[in-house]
């Protein structure tokens, strides 16, 4: 081998080669409002995740429980329900062989996300052949930071703003460094989020990935659970100017052009290609590549856009090839600045095509596999679509964005040669997917 010396023997592992990843399958909890009004009020966080296993097991009665390599659960705040390992916890909960593994993972908003690339990365390496990734947030049980201890340096030596311990007072940051994002922008986003998503829903879009869940209260029974809780169709943009802003006076962050308070899990099965085909698992998404950014904590909405810039790069794509952009909505000023980052309009029809976490919520660690569900489901729905985009903020600072392959199109499998900045994407018929 080059580069060794004469007689050396190759290292263990050298011609090992990176083994394609595909998304199989993904499906969610209704997610439901945080809080003792909440539909999980009284239901604990490791049972939700426990429903989105078994669902995935049962909807893909191909895959032996046992050809399970890791389960990998995030959550924000990793004690009581959502503490204890929880992806070893809740793999033994579903019932999975006792020799599979897992673990527990937190990268704030990207927790699921991170999961799912993490353990796609042991796919790729040749670690795992099939994993289940997913994420758990009940902030009814586990209100956003409670029990945490910030270090005291955060502030004596001023490593961040104390605005960066504030979700909302960043997304008002955010507004103070691009005023071209007005509370009216966001607010008609936000109403636009809420039409999309109760269309998506009449159009029965939503409801396949949805695993009902049975919760019992106190003096009203039993309620089996089937649809979001969050959504206020009808929302008018009279409302939302009604609202007060919580964060800033005279601010322009409310209740209705951001996410509520949720709580929800999710879950994602991953495969290598081989293992997909061998097992005769169906192929939703070809994951093509992600990155995470670091930005500052004070404005951590602009996230995406580095993590994107890193993303795009990693694949060699530029921004006019992506078909579809699911991007999470924990405000609408953070949506918008990437928007306008990249020159895409407010209104651009392959921008969350189901509206987004303004509607629907966002249980924090589990929305990544969410916004993976609704792309895997558009991929199906429009073949004319090659790659897509899934991506969001995290607290503290940060960016996570990862692309997909859609394999109904045409060009699945083949070259590609990147569009140029306002140009279209072209394919070939020869060499391996970008």
């Amino acid at each position: 081998m080059s580069g060794q010396p004469s007689g050396a023997k190759p290292s263990i592992g050298g011609n090992r080669t990176i083994r394609e990843v595909v998304f199989v399958d993904g499906v969610r909890t209704p997610f439901g409002r945080a809080g003792e009004k909440g539909i999980y009020a009284g239901t604990r966080a490791d049972d939700l995740v426990v429903k989105c296993i078994r669902e995935l097991m049962r909807r893909n009665p191909s895959l032996p429980a046992e050809r399970i390599d890791e389960v990998a659960i995030a959550a924000t705040t990793q004690t009581g329900d959502q503490g204890l390992t929880i992806g070893r916890t809740a793999a033994l909960l579903a019932g999975l062989p006792r020799t599979v593994p897992g673990f527990a993972i937190d990268r704030m908003c990207a927790g699921a996300m991170t999961a799912v690339t993490t353990t796609a990365s042991g796919i790729g390496f040749g670690a795992y052949d099939v994993v289940i990734a997913g994420g758990v947030e009940h902030m009814g049980n586990h209100p956003m930071g409670a029990g945490s201890d910030p270090n005291p340096r955060f502030m004596s030596e001023r490593i961040v703003d104390p605005a960066a311990l504030n979700m909302g007072s960043t997304a008002e940051n955010l507004h103070d460094r691009f005023p071209a994002i007005t509370r009216d922008r966001t607010d008609a986003f936000a109403v636009a989020s809420q039409d999309k998503l109760a269309a998506a829903y009449a159009r029965g879009q939503i409801q396949p990935d949805l695993v009902p869940v049975a919760t019992m209260k106190p003096g009203r029974g039993w309620t089996v659970n089937s649809l979001d809780e969050p959504p206020r169709p009808g929302t008018s943009l009279e409302d939302l100017a009604a609202l007060k802003t919580p964060f800033r006076a005279h601010g322009r962050v409310t209740a209705g052009n951001a996410a509520g308070l949720n709580d929800g899990a999710t879950a994602a099965l991953l495969a290598s290609a081989d293992a997909a085909e061998e097992l005769g698992l169906p192929v939703k998404m070809r994951l093509v590549s992600y990155a995470f950014a670091g930005v500052e904590p004070e404005v951590m909405g602009i996230g995406p856009v580095p993590a994107t810039e890193k993303a795009l790069r990693n694949a060699g794509l530029g921004i006019g090839d992506i078909g579809l952009f699911e991007i999470n909505e924990a405000f609408a000023v953070q949506v918008l600045s990437f928007l306008d980052h990249f020159g895409i309009a407010d209104d651009d029809p392959r921008v969350n095509r189901y509206g987004g976490a303004i509607a629907v919520g966002h249980p924090l660690a589990s929305s990544g596999v969410r916004l993976m569900n609704q792309l895997a489901r558009q991929f199906e729905e429009d073949h004319s679509v090659r790659f897509g985009m899934t991506t969001m903020c995290v607290g503290l600072g940060m960016g996570a964005t990862v692309i997909w392959e859609n394999p109904h199109h045409a060009g699945y499998g083949t070259s590609f040669e990147p569009a140029a900045a306002t140009g279209t994407a072209t394919t070939t018929e020869t060499g391996a997917a970008a």
